[in-house]
């Protein structure tokens, strides 16, 4: 029996060949293409691409470049400057979230500081895996001004898919003032116990104030 080859498609055309192929099978060059969406007179995307590169030095030294050292580029530009940056910027920000511990209230604070100052109410979760380390930052239910309502499907559903080991809620107090209420605690016990049935452990609840939080195993909440 003989077996034919799949045919790939040319170098010039990157996002088929991520679609056929998958990202990782892509070059540096045939990626950065792919943000660069186009080319220049005389030159397709994958070409200016790798000129970028050995200008550059490396995508290393291009990941560092500030917006004025990109945009100077011939054919690249301000607005495509402006996206690879971003990329690089997110791809930045993967890296530390994957290798990121949260080992007391005050690092699961800093990571949960912007939803401090919500208008409405933001309840969530932060994923755990063996090791301490984050996963991820799920809101599961936002409300008005008052409380958002909670359920432990949507609190535990994300943690389930993210193979989660171990979760820490959240949520914010619009008025500013982080002091639990009868009804935080009682939902925290009630995750909490949810938590066990399922083998992921609630570590702690983080309530937000404007300038300050509140972590329920400090107070022995949970």
């Amino acid at each position: 029996m003989r077996y034919r080859m799949k045919e790939l498609p040319p170098s010039d055309r990157p996002r088929e060949k991520l679609l056929e192929l998958g990202a990782e099978n892509l070059t540096d060059s045939e990626l950065l293409a792919i943000l660069l969406r186009t080319g220049t007179s005389g030159k397709n995307a994958v070409d200016l691409a790798r000129e970028l590169l050995n200008h550059f030095g490396g995508l290393d030294n291009l990941s560092k470049a500030s917006i004025e050292e990109l945009s100077s580029f011939k054919g690249l530009g301000k607005a495509k400057a402006i996206t690879l940056k971003a990329a690089f910027e997110l791809s930045k920000r993967v890296k530390v979230s994957r290798s990121r511990k949260i080992t007391s209230p005050e690092e699961a604070y800093d990571v949960l500081k912007p939803y401090s100052y919500k208008e409405t109410e933001h309840f969530g979760v932060i994923t755990l895996n063996r090791k301490g380390l984050l996963i991820n930052v799920h809101v599961v239910s936002i409300g008005g001004t008052g409380r958002a309502a909670v359920s432990p499907k949507e609190v535990f559903n994300p943690a389930v898919r993210d193979l989660a080991e171990a979760v820490i809620l959240f949520h914010n107090h619009p008025s500013g003032d982080p002091t639990p209420s009868r009804e935080d605690i009682r939902i925290t016990e009630e995750l909490s116990k949810a938590g066990k049935l399922i083998g992921i452990e609630v570590l702690d609840h983080i309530i937000l104030g404007r300038e300050s939080f509140v972590s329920m195993k400090g107070e022995n909440l949970v």
